[in-house]
């Protein structure tokens, strides 16, 4: 230094004779000042490296004593596996003389399959004196290189979230699988701060470019992986965020002053090593700053390496070159020179050396140089020995092949991945806060996905939401495409495009081809457009068309889950919560974020509301049993915790010896529950609008009744099933001679005097169902049985009829357009023959007794159908999922989506117990659990009192628990077997279901 400064002043005076001896000083006292300061940075460092402990040393040092020089340097390399022997033949025989002959000490692994790895993995640890430190480029989990194993998000996709615990768990269950497939160290995570949008080789691979969030990213990632003992390894140091050259090609020049790599680029890697990092991986960077040879790699820098890394920085963790085939290195070394550079350098794992015996030779010719000591080599390979220890290896056990694709793709991780996708979504942009979407009554919805060709889980989750229309074309389309499908969106007022198949660097767009962006332009200029991209983030600088779409969605990856996800955020199934985790443009810039609250189902899984998730087994279990018992040929079932849906199957078949199976989809007969899903919503608005007081009389409101003995009934009385009516008159066996129909009431054919259809050729004459009510009007009342519970169909006939004449309209229009329209409910309502394809329609019973057919989409009840299949009793038909969300808005007091329906104090009046005094446990229109011990209850014996809903004839089954925030359908057609056929009932098939929701509650 001393001369350095003489030089300076020598120079100076003679600056005009000697300007480049004066610019080359200076440059070298800038760097040794750098360092200088560089070094004080970190005289405070600490690490807490965790294979540092007694045992592991004893281990280590019992094992080096088995080693011969020769061995010791070969427990520093790491060479590559692949379980794909297809198209890496000869690498078994490679490896397996480099372990038999070089004493290697470990393998990274890369393309194949998991099960080809274990053995290949047994069979190369059977050979080895030493048991082998297996590594694998895990950073999205084993399937960055393997197939048939989980998928996780990529880091950048994860740097959207601002939940480090959640990644904390993704690296607990990567490492665990790592461990069942005799994994020991995960090349991960990246700790890169990716601050340049070129960044060709680490881009996605990054948490983002904000070195605060970055760094918290990583120590979780981090900690989860060495919770469970698997190595961690922080890369690429000392930072490969900020280049625009792949060091797998060249060498990146990295031209940044000390002082910056000290704030940013060495920030994480500081604190990870503070925090306990296990290792580290040395990147392929030229950085004058650091080390100004000319094309010297860092990897291959003593200053960099010993000086920077382990002495002024106190890393004392196992240090990894980057692979040394990778033409950063490769290309200006041969082999066995670069591995003796890089261990001179100070890394103590050789990783990807193309020549181990070359390298071992030159090793020596090293030590016999004294450029390296064999005392150097014996600490650096006891180092690598602990780190075996802490792993497991000083207790090697072969891996197990039984059941080890099952045990990898273990539900934890789906749950994980589910999580991580929820937590990502990002909105970017909501021109008139278009997204959550509302009010679906209003939209006719078209999706185009450009990138996948069939129809993908992005648009499959739609439909559980609205009726969209899908449409698809590749990323490699021509103008054609876009001319076929464009005049096909003719109609619709809102389209939803997903963006996928694109790629995670920047050259040529990320494969956003220009029919792509010419297909968004074209649409977004029309219609009002929800561009969702299930890519890079960078991808946005290029597309200065999404000027005119009403919302952006980044979502990242193109993913199933991201996609489905993606789905629910926009129709307001979940919030978005995500953040950009970098800036892409004046437009989008880092930490850009649109928050919105979910409004609609959330369709997840169990634990994501907190239950145990052995109740889907358990659930399957008992339909299982049911089915098995003939109780009904299939069912679908539904259940929603706090506005998520937990489990949602579809299970069995249509119909007893039919093999056409049950799908989410498929619409039921809901016989009774049509009394609470139809009818007591309508007095439920008459009640809210002040047009109906249920203390009143019928005859106040129906001026048929007022002739009759009904006309003093009490409305309250009516909806709580006691004001003594029969409870039911068949009334088709008034329509028939023995086996045959009497004249003159139906027609095989439809006209203006037979206008009511009562199944395929049967229609009814107009006036029958006046004459279906003056038979109820006629009807006797049981005086013995007023004011107390007798439970009866005539009371909904009645209470339809009152409604028709209040609203001037028939109760199947007006709850279309009152209730089941404006919540998006597709499939509820009557007459469903009139709307969709049978096949879609759950059959019921074979009536063989008045219909003489098998019922499918025509009401099973014989008085609605003889009504025209519209009463207020039954006739109401739909699918599980639309049930589920009017219940759910009778569990949030009458509000969803945003929109309230009912006053909540109605909803309070209507679904509490209204003569509880009296020993009635119903609601007005609702059933309610049974509070007395010996009497039957329709509820499981852990429904709270608050709870309430209804069955019905045909096996169909509704309830609502507000205490626990719980919805539950169960639909079934049990009478597909005979209606005498009551095993559902019998076997409480549906109320252990139910119970099975409590438990999980209970049992998490």
């Amino acid at each position: 230094m001393r001369c350095l400064i003489h030089g300076y002043f020598r120079a100076m005076v003679n600056i005009d004779r000697y300007p480049s001896l004066f610019h080359s000083i200076v440059r070298q006292l800038t760097i040794c000042f750098s360092l200088l300061v560089f070094s004080f940075s970190f005289t405070h460092a600490q690490t807490n490296v965790p294979f540092y402990q007694k045992q592991n040393e004893v281990w280590a040092d019992s094992v080096i004593k088995t080693l011969s020089p020769d061995e010791r340097i070969g427990q520093l390399f790491m060479v590559a596996a692949y379980s794909d022997t297809a198209s890496h033949g000869n690498n078994i025989g490679n490896v397996t003389m480099l372990i038999e002959e070089q004493k290697i000490g470990g393998l990274i692994f890369f393309k194949g399959g998991p099960v080809h790895q274990a053995q290949l993995t047994n069979m190369y640890q059977s050979l080895s004196k030493v048991p082998l430190l297996i590594g694998m480029d895990a950073e999205w989990g084993l399937a960055m290189r393997l197939d048939s194993v989980p998928k996780f998000p990529f880091q950048m996709t994860l740097g959207a979230m601002n939940n480090d615990s959640l990644v904390y768990k993704m690296g607990a269950e990567i490492a665990r699988e790592c461990k069942r497939l005799g994994v020991h160290e995960d090349f991960a995570p990246v700790i890169d701060i990716n601050d340049n949008p070129e960044n060709p080789v680490i881009g996605m691979r990054s948490f983002g470019e904000e070195k605060l969030h970055v760094t918290k990213m990583g120590i979780a990632y981090m900690n989860g992986l060495q919770s469970e003992h698997v190595l961690a390894c922080g890369k690429h140091f000392p930072g490969h965020g900020d280049t625009k050259t792949d060091s797998h090609l060249s060498l990146p020049i990295v031209d940044y002053p000390v002082s910056r790599l000290d704030t940013l680029e060495l920030y994480p890697f500081q604190q990870l090593f503070k925090n306990g990092l296990s290792s580290t991986m040395v990147a392929h960077l030229y950085i004058p700053s650091l080390d100004s040879t000319p094309n010297r790699a860092s990897t291959l820098s003593p200053k960099i390496v010993t000086d920077m890394l382990k002495k002024q920085m106190g890393f004392n963790g196992l240090v990894y070159t980057d692979a040394l085939n990778m033409q950063g290195v490769a290309k200006f070394y041969d082999p066995g020179e670069v591995d003796v550079k890089a261990l001179l350098a100070g890394n103590d794992v050789l990783l990807f050396s193309q020549d181990v015996p070359k390298a071992i030779e030159e090793i020596n010719k090293a030590i016999k140089k004294h450029e390296i000591s064999q005392e150097e080599i014996d600490e650096r390979c006891k180092k690598i020995l602990m780190a075996k220890a802490w792993a497991g290896l000083n207790h090697y056990h072969p891996i197990s092949l039984k059941n080890l694709v099952q045990d990898i793709n273990s539900h934890n991780s789906d749950v994980i991945i589910r999580q991580l996708a929820e937590n990502t979504v990002t909105l970017l942009s909501n021109k008139n806060n278009l997204l959550p979407l509302q009010r679906l009554d209003t939209l006719k919805i078209a999706s185009v996905a450009i990138g996948d060709t069939v129809i993908d889980p992005f648009q499959t989750r739609m439909n559980d939401y609205a009726n969209v229309t899908h449409f698809n074309m590749s990323m490699y389309s021509k103008d054609s495409v876009i001319n076929a499908i464009y005049p096909k969106l003719k109609g619709y007022n809102l389209v939803i495009i997903g963006v996928t198949k694109t790629l995670t660097k920047p050259a040529d767009t990320f494969n956003m081809k220009r029919v792509a962006i010419k297909m968004i332009d074209t649409i977004a200029k029309r219609y009002p457009t929800v561009v969702d991209f299930f890519s890079d983030p960078y991808l946005l600088a290029y597309l200065p068309q999404l000027k005119n779409t009403k919302a952006i969605v980044m979502s990242y990856q193109n993913l199933p889950y991201t996609q489905d996800y993606s789905a629910q955020a926009i129709f307001g199934g979940i919030g978005t919560k995500g953040k950009l985790p970098v800036t892409v443009s004046d437009d989008f810039k880092r930490g850009a974020d649109i928050i919105t609250k979910p409004i609609r189902f959330e369709y997840t899984v169990p634990e994501d509301a907190g239950l145990n998730p052995n109740m889907s087994a358990k659930i399957d279990s008992i339909v299982n049993y049911g089915m098995a018992q003939k109780a009904y040929p299939g069912c679908v079932i539904l259940v929603a915790k706090d506005g998520k849906v937990v489990y949602n199957k579809a299970l069995g078949y249509q119909n007893y010896n039919d093999t056409t199976h049950t799908h989410l989809g498929d619409i039921y007969d809901l016989a009774s529950i049509t009394k609470i899903a139809a009818t007591t919503p309508a007095v439920m608005n008459l009640v809210q609008n002040k047009q109906l007081d249920i203390n009143k009389t019928l005859g106040t409101y129906l001026p048929i009744a007022k002739k009759s003995d009904k006309k003093n009934l009490v409305i309250k009385e009516i909806l709580a099933h006691q004001a003594g009516l029969t409870p039911v008159i068949f009334f088709w066996k008034n329509t028939m001679n023995g086996d045959n129909y009497r004249k003159g009431i139906y027609s095989t054919d439809s006209s203006a005097i037979y206008p009511y259809r009562v199944d395929n050729h049967l229609f009814i004459r107009a006036d029958y169902p006046d004459t279906i009510m003056k038979a109820i009007l006629k009807s006797k009342i049981d005086k013995t049985k007023e004011h107390t519970f007798v439970y009866s169909d005539l009371d909904f006939y009645l209470l339809a009829a009152m409604v028709k004449n209040l609203e001037h309209t028939p109760i199947d229009i007006l709850e279309y357009n009152n209730l089941y329209k404006p919540l998006g409910l597709r499939t509820m309502g009557y007459h469903p023959r009139y709307r969709f394809m049978p096949s879609r329609i759950a059959p019921t019973e074979y009536d063989s007794a008045f219909r003489k057919q098998l019922l499918r989409g025509f009401v099973h009840d014989p008085g609605a159908a003889m009504m025209g299949g519209v009463a207020g009793h039954a006739g109401l038909f739909s699918d599980a999922n639309d049930l589920a969300v009017l219940m759910q808005m009778f569990l949030q007091k009458g509000e969803y989506a945003a929109k309230r329906y009912f006053d909540s104090n109605v909803v309070n009046q209507f679904t509490s117990c209204a003569y509880c005094s009296t020993g009635n446990r119903r609601g007005l229109g609702f059933d309610k659990p049974e509070t007395d011990p010996t009497k039957d209850s329709p509820a499981c014996k852990s429904a709270s009192p608050e709870s309430f809903g209804h069955s019905g004839f045909t096996g169909t089954y509704t309830w609502v628990d507000p205490k626990y925030h719980l919805v539950y359908v169960f639909l079934s057609n049990r009478v597909a077997g005979g209606s005498i056929n009551n095993k559902l009932a019998k076997l409480n098939i549906r109320t252990d279901i139910q119970q099975a929701v409590y438990d999980a509650m209970e049992k998490k």
